[in-house]
């Protein structure tokens, strides 16, 4: 019996990516954001998303990959995670793909740095890869950022 999983992907740097698709609540448009002084560089800053205040962070740079050029907007994928919803700053959204979970290949050695605490893994595709991000370690914030960001 062959078991499918769906993936919300999205692209960072030219790299193609997804997710469990039930992790993600929702895809927004570019928001203006509310900068955090003290937050971590990974932190853009905290949206306003139908009065639920919601932490926004740069997919680039938790992933320490190139900066976005100042001319590109980002796109919101929020998230579900197991300390409320994140926002996920993303450069484009991709559809939801059915993959067969057989396909399913762990980490390549060559993979180093962070991006191997938060790739889970590899489906190859006809024309690419896709990587599958850690929802959960990816949205993780540093406890004492969590600690700042509850409501008192």
């Amino acid at each position: 019996m062959q078991h499918h999983r769906q993936f919300a992907t999205f692209v960072l740097h030219n790299l193609f990516f997804g997710m469990d698709v039930l992790k993600v609540q929702e895809v927004i448009r570019y928001q203006e954001m509310t900068r955090v002084p003290v937050a971590p560089p990974m932190v853009e800053g905290l949206i306003n998303l139908r009065g639920q205040i919601i932490t926004a962070i740069d997919l680039r740079r938790r992933l320490e990959l190139p900066e976005r050029p100042a001319d590109q907007l980002p796109l919101n994928l929020v998230v579900r995670t197991e300390d409320g919803a994140i926002s996920l700053l993303v450069d484009e959204i991709g559809d939801v793909v059915e993959i067969e979970s057989q396909s399913f290949e762990r980490v390549p050695e060559t993979v180093t740095g962070i991006a191997r605490e938060l790739i889970l893994g590899v489906y190859k595709l006809e024309t690419r890869l896709l990587l599958i991000l850690d929802t959960e370690r990816s949205a993780n914030l540093p406890p004492s950022f969590k600690a700042l960001s509850k409501p008192q």
